[in-house]
């Protein structure tokens, strides 16, 4: 299966996204970029001393975001976002146009108990209710899929992998 969309892996935090999209990615055949990465030093401090960044901390970070991703534009790739927001994912679309959304969703005591097992990531669990309720889910007008992350990060791939399939009919 291959794809030349730009897929954005976007969810709470502990849902998986630096988890699900490599395997994601590697199924539908482009490079991953982990959305991380994009973050400036002073948005990794505020959140690892357990600040919650604002609007004004993530258009930054978005706005690289976006650039690689216009970079793939008809090429495909994945790069996971949280993307909680509506007008963060308009910021990301119109930055890349024809870019489709996979949200990982799930349970938040299951979330929860994800997170506590990661090591070394800097976003602490106590950010976890912050994120529930900045997050506004895809709109009925917005391309992408709703992805259940309960199972195994290969059953959550494949998941999201046919449901984009089957967003191409």
């Amino acid at each position: 299966m291959s794809t030349t969309h730009v897929v954005v892996v976007m969810g709470v935090a502990g849902t998986g996204k630096t988890t699900v999209g490599p395997l994601l990615a590697a199924r539908l055949g482009v490079p991953y970029a982990e959305g991380d990465d994009f973050h400036p030093e002073a948005n990794i401090a505020k959140m690892s001393a357990g600040t919650p960044l604002t609007d004004d901390d993530r258009w930054p970070w978005l706005d690289a975001i976006g650039e690689w991703a216009h970079g793939r534009a008809g090429l495909g790739g994945v790069v996971s976002s949280s993307a909680l927001k509506r007008s963060y994912r308009d910021r990301l679309r119109a930055a890349a146009p024809g870019l489709v959304f996979v949200h990982l969703t799930g349970d938040r005591a299951l979330i929860e108990e994800r997170m506590r097992g990661r090591k070394g990531h800097f976003m602490p669990t106590a950010l976890l209710d912050s994120q529930f309720a900045t997050l506004q889910p895809l709109g009925a007008d917005e391309a992408g899929v709703d992805v259940d992350v309960a199972g195994t990060p290969a059953e959550i791939a494949d998941r999201a992998a046919h449901a984009l399939a089957a967003l191409d009919g």
